[in-house]
This record gives C-alpha cells, structure tokens and sequence, in this order.
C-alpha cells in the first residue's frame, strides 16, 4: 500500500491537480496578494453574523462507540499514550463499516432546522482515516463496503442547501508511515496533496479546521500550504491549529473569553464524547442554550459536535435537542445572529449582544431581585422584554439596573431589550462606582505563577471574569491572598 500511496502522490502532484481548470469552474481567481496568512475582513463578515454551526466527527470507529482517533492502541508519533483498542482492529475497522442510513441531505436538513449557518466535517482525523475519495492512500472510505464518498456527498447537500462547507482535517496522522519519522517530509507532501484534493475536488470550501495538536508551522510547512489553500479557495477561513495564527481561535469543551478584537469559535459537544457513544450524557436544552448564548456574548461562534451512529444517521434524541436549540432561535435568534458581543461583558448573571442602536441582555440566572450592570455612555430611551412581560430599568450615572418580575423570567433566558439614542458598538462600558469588592481596594499574594503580571492578585478584584490569580502550587488555597481596606 505504501508503493500505491507514493506513485499516486507523485501523479497527482505532477498533474498539479487540474489547478487553473478548477478555479475557473469555482467562479473565482487565485488570490494574488502576498498577505495569504489571514482571510479578508469582507470574508470573515458572513461567518460572524452565522454564529453558530454544526461540527460531525465520524468515521468507522463508530462501531465501537468509543472516541475517534483516541482509542487506537497505536504509536502517536511523539505524543505518549495508547487507546484502548488494539492498532489492528482499529485500522480494520472500515473494513466493516457500511453505514447505508447515511444521507447527506437529512444531515443538512438537521443543521438548518437548529438554526445552524455552516458545517464543518471530519475529513480526516488523527486515526489517517480519510473519508472522502483521495487519491493518495488506500485506507478511505471509499474502499470499504460502504464505497460512496462521503464528502462529496455532503459538499453537495451543503451546497444545494444554502449550508456553508468547512472541513476538518487532523495534520498529525497516527497511520501513515512516515509520520513523525526520519521521513517526515513525505508525510507533509502526502498532507499538502490531501489538501489540495479537498480543496479541488468539492466545490466552494468556507472553512479548512486544522486540528495540530501543538505542531509547529515547520511541522507541516504551514506558510505553503496557506497560500496553496488560498490559491484554490480565495475566500476560505482557517483556523489557527496548523501552527499559524489563522483567521480565528477555537478553544475547546469551553467557552471563548469576551474578545472583540479576534474572531474565535468554541468547539463544544452535544453529549460528553466527539465520536458516538452509546448512551452517553447529553447536555439538557437549558446547557445549549447557555453555550450559544455566552459565546454571542462573548463576541464568538459556537461549532456544536454531533458523532453520527455507525448506521449513517444522527441520534434521534440528538437530532430532538438541536431541533429545540432551533425553535428558540425561530424566536429570539435577532439577538443572536449578525450581533456583535457585548458591550456587556458575560457574568454569572448572563451575557449581551448588540446591533444598531439595540443592546440585548441575556439574562440567564438572576442573582437576585435585580441584575446591576456598569453604567454607559448612551442614553437609554426605551426597553422591552422579548421573551414575554415587562421590566423595569433604572439608569444612573453609577450603573443600569434592570429587574423583571420573577412571573415574568423565562428558566432559558429572560430577554429584555435596550434602545439607546445612538450606536452601541463601540461603547465603552464603565465600572461600578459601587457594590463593587474590587472598588478602593489593593491585594498582594504569598505566590503569583512564574511572577508573571497577568496572574497577579489584582486580577482577583479586577471585575473582570476572563482575569484571574494564579499560583505555582497546585491549589491557591494553600497560598494567602492580602487585601487592603
């Protein structure tokens, strides 16, 4: 097999893939500028208004119901551990996997009607399973008994649906021969090659989601395979896990700090595991909601996981959650969609969006009788309760607040509006002048990680919740914090 995957490399690399051929048929021209590390303002636009969007990890490892990549037994290159199923069931796994429920146009159908703006799918992950029809390797869906090209399949749903395409592609590969070897070099022209397929082969790509795991740019010769993306896909989005910064952050299972001046997106799961599990705990309606709403909040995306069953087809009582996730945005979702975060920034109490002259506070747990927020600089001229009721907002030179009955506050999200007498981007929200434990006071520690500024114990008293105190111990409550009166 490693003969075959080398001769086709070098045939597909020689033929340059059929480059000015495709993008002409694409619409589009190779995009000329030097500047290929980072998307055009005008092209990050629609993915901020989308918000929210739909991640699949699937793949053969499905039959087993446990996480893909991770539970193969094999060797990970220079990362140390083993999964739990043997390497040589694992990789023979596609050799049983014929999920004839599969339909690419139900998926599709799944992400609109959660209200979802794009789909990003596992393409390949770290296990070297391809699941599409490449060219360079043996070891794709299309040679088991399944034979169909998933990909391809879903590009076109994607396309024909109105759904934004993105794909997930792992750069470290656990199965190919020289990955991570004195052979490395080979791999990279293997991923470079997938890539190029990816990005010819399918139609417009909105997104490429790198998954590096730590790499290095040198790892995967990252500034090439920009431009070779960008070439082919002048108006594409890559993440920042290929050792380049990228058009956009991605934390993980957590949600984004407030963050306005780079785009990010929370990769989070609907149950605990990426992959399908067979009952595994999925979050109820009240955690989505709060998820998607913190991440708007925070000025950020959130890309909802789902791992199909090996049948092809998405767990009911999933597809039932993203469907409830839908409803509510059928609702509330102008609060959501094309807003930018803020300017409130996200508390206990909930998070905030704005657009135009509108401000919209998510209020998602009420600490009180009332939620007190930093004063701004507008006029508040008028305000309402979307979700039902009314509220009473008082504003002052010191701060907003803002209470609602408690008949009238929704378990999801009490959702009251404010109209200002001008714009609300760019406003720069106050502190309070009082309530505030951080207002008058100093704070010195016993300890503060690596001496470092930005953990000291000021961050404890800061107001701010994206800021924190940090230590060199394993607990802070063995070290003592100071504070002044």
């Amino acid at each position: 097999m490693d003969a075959a995957r080398t001769g086709a490399l070098g045939l597909l690399l020689a033929a340059g893939l059929a480059l000015p051929l495709m993008s002409e048929s694409l619409g589009a021209t190779a995009q000329e500028t030097e500047d290929f590390l980072r998307a055009s303002p005008q092209d990050l636009r629609w993915w901020q208004e989308a918000r929210f969007g739909l991640f699949i990890h699937w793949g053969p490892v499905s039959l087993k119901g446990t996480e893909i990549g991770w539970s193969r037994g094999g060797q990970r290159g220079r990362r140390k551990g083993r999964g739990p199923i043997p390497v040589e069931v694992y990789d023979n796994l596609y050799r049983q996997f014929n999920p004839t429920k599969f339909n690419a146009a139900e998926w599709v159908g799944i992400a609109k009607a959660a209200g979802m703006k794009y789909l990003v799918f596992t393409s390949k992950h770290h296990d070297g399973f391809s699941m599409f029809g490449t060219e360079l390797t043996d070891y794709k869906i299309t040679n088991s008994p399944f034979r169909r090209d998933v990909v391809a399949e879903l590009a076109k749903a994607c396309h024909e649906g109105g759904l934004r395409l993105g794909f997930y592609y792992s750069p470290p590969d656990w199965y190919h021969p020289h990955y991570r070897t004195a052979n490395h070099a080979r791999y990279v022209e293997f991923l470079h090659g997938q890539l190029r397929e990816l990005c010819t082969n399918y139609g417009k790509v909105d997104v490429i989601w790198f998954d590096g795991l730590g790499g290095k740019a040198a790892d995967w010769d990252s500034q090439t395979l920009f431009k070779t993306i960008r070439r082919l896909q002048p108006h594409v989005l890559i993440n920042n896990r290929a050792g380049l910064p990228g058009d956009f952050d991605t934390p993980e299972q957590r949600i984004g700090k407030f963050q306005i001046d780079r785009p990010w997106e929370t990769c989070m799961t609907i149950c605990r595991q990426w992959a399908w599990k067979p009952n595994d705990t999925m979050k109820s309606l009240k955690q989505c909601l709060d998820a998607l709403i913190r991440c708007a909040g925070g000025d950020g995306n959130l890309l909802f996981n789902v791992g199909p069953m090996p049948t092809g087809e998405i767990e009911p009582r999933q597809v039932a959650r993203l469907k409830e996730m839908g409803d509510w945005l059928g609702k509330y979702g102008q609060s959501i969609y094309a807003t930018r975060g803020g300017p409130f920034r996200p508390g206990a109490w909930g998070a905030s969006t704005h657009k135009g002259n509108t401000i919209y506070l998510h209020v998602l747990r009420w600490p009180g009788d009332s939620v007190t927020l930093p004063p701004i600089p507008r006029k508040i001229v008028g305000h309402s309760v979307m979700t039902g009721g009314v509220a009473e907002v008082r504003q002052t030179a010191e701060a907003i607040e803002v209470s609602v009955p408690e008949a009238h506050r929704q378990e999801l999200d009490t959702l009251v509006v404010l109209r200002l007498d001008g714009p609300a981007a760019g406003i720069k929200v106050g502190t309070l002048r009082s309530g505030s434990v951080a207002t008058g006071k100093k704070a010195g520690a016993s300890n503060v990680f690596r001496k470092m500024a930005e953990y000291g114990p000021d961050k404890v008293l800061d107001d701010d919740p994206d800021t924190r105190w940090a230590t060199d111990g394993p607990t802070i409550s063995e070290f003592q914090l100071f504070t002044s009166r």
